[in-house]
């Protein structure tokens, strides 16, 4: 049954208590038994995101001029990100809400200048299939075509793929760095080349590790130049909400330059209720996420985010040697951050996760090869010997014959036999419909 308002007012701790019970069956992210969606460090880090988010909870970002707080810390956050990725002065972004925002401004941007400075009506934008579907769902949106290039089997995109894929309507290459499925950062030195050769725009989405990979690298780790270091990046995302450990949502888009920022930007001039500029896609925009993604920044400042980087990385190279130990299993590709996948040839690795959920676990399942998803937090390490010992028992009884605990393992096997796209997306969209249903 549809639920109605209810008639009359309610006690605060009466509904607060209903709330809390509410959360009985979520992922239980607080005790590191999830891998995605909570980028959890401790209670007092959390007590600060709270505190800092509640000071600004009813400002609202879209006029700076009615709150110049919000300007200046937002100001302050889009620098202190251009640095880290080697920015000079004539780099300019904005925050938005969250990586799939920074990366529809950009597109858009992308189409806006291939229709002023090239006279292109329809732009194509060229990104690896490893790329985030926020960008299929940019070019949806933006009436842009989206070209896929093939990976290479290092899992990086191939960028023999990418030069055959451009055509005098091509705007923009795509690079991630690194993409979410395997961890892996693209050619973006080539890929930027590439682009820059034949007078394109070259985007890098760093919303996954833009915050981790300048730590990883100052702790000495091998990562790539991915950033304004590199001749030919004109654009980048980057998620303050992710391994920024800021409160959701926030994230940064930033531009080479202001020209290029001016293409994102919206303005309306003939609205009876006045004048109207707006910077991204939403009009509000939450004050308390631009005031807790301040806050984080100077509170932990570089040598938190250091720590944070050393405890992670360490976590995710004990998990990739206890994984790739356990007989079956195989972490894919070499993973540069606390992000990586593993697969099986010899278990079904859906029927896996099915079991290790019943012990409290959840893993994303991927495809394209099916294999399993682990996004490392500062909350993993405390866990990691008691994940793969159960990763360990139920790989074993799968392997020994064992039936599978019921879960989503026949759902993914149905999917995954379906020739005609179409058809599968007609399924999701069914999922959806059944997910948001009034009852």
């Amino acid at each position: 049954m549809p639920k109605s308002l209810p008639k009359s007012k309610r006690a605060k701790d009466d509904v607060l208590a209903e709330l809390r019970q509410l959360r009985s069956e979520d992922a239980r992210w607080k005790e590191g038994r999830t891998f995605s969606l909570v980028y959890y460090v401790d209670d007092e880090h959390s007590r600060l995101l709270k505190e800092a988010y509640g000071e600004y909870m009813a400002e609202n970002g879209l006029s700076p001029v009615a709150f110049p707080s919000l300007r200046r810390m937002e100001a302050e956050v889009v620098s202190m990100v251009a640095g880290l990725f080697h920015g000079d002065d004539d780099v300019a972004g904005t925050m938005t809400t969250g990586g799939t925002e920074s990366i529809m401004m950009a597109v858009k941007t992308a189409r806006e200048w291939a229709r002023g400075e090239k006279g292109i009506a329809r732009p194509e934008i060229i990104a690896p299939s490893s790329v985030h579907p926020a960008f299929e769902k940019a070019a949806h949106y933006f009436d842009v075509e989206l070209r896929h290039a093939a990976t290479a089997p290092d899992l990086r995109v191939d960028v023999r793929d990418v030069e055959r894929l451009i055509t005098p309507n091509t705007a923009m290459i795509v690079g991630s760095a690194p993409p979410y499925p395997h961890g892996v950062v693209d050619p973006i030195t080539e890929l930027a080349a590439l682009a820059q050769s034949r007078g394109l725009l070259c985007h890098v989405d760093a919303c996954l590790g833009g915050l981790f990979l300048p730590f990883a690298k100052k702790l000495g780790r091998d990562i790539p130049p991915f950033d304004f270091s590199v001749p030919g990046v004109t654009s980048m995302s980057a998620d303050l909400h992710k391994y920024g450990y800021s409160a959701k949502g926030a994230s940064v888009v930033l531009h080479r330059n202001r020209a290029l920022r001016r293409h994102q930007f919206y303005t309306y001039s003939a609205w009876p209720g006045g004048l109207y500029a707006s910077p991204s896609m939403t009009g509000t925009r939450p004050g308390g996420a631009i005031a807790a993604a301040w806050a984080v920044m100077h509170y932990l400042g570089e040598d938190g985010y250091l720590e944070h980087a050393r405890r992670i990385l360490a976590t995710t190279d004990k998990l990739i040697a206890g994984i790739n130990a356990i007989p079956g299993l195989r972490v894919l590709g070499a993973p540069e951050v606390g992000v990586f996948a593993f697969s099986s040839d010899s278990i079904n690795v859906y029927e896996l996760a099915d079991a290790m959920e019943v012990r409290g676990w959840k893993l994303d399942r991927q495809q394209k090869p099916p294999a399993l998803h682990c996004m490392i937090t500062p909350a993993h390490e405390r866990i990691a010997d008691v994940l793969l010992a159960d990763l360990r028992d139920c790989a074993s009884r799968l392997a020994a014959g064992e039936p599978a605990p019921e879960g989503s393992a026949a759902m993914y096997g149905m999917v995954g036999a379906i020739p005609d796209q179409k058809q599968v997306d007609g399924f999701l969209l069914e999922f959806l419909d059944g997910v948001f249903d009034r009852g």
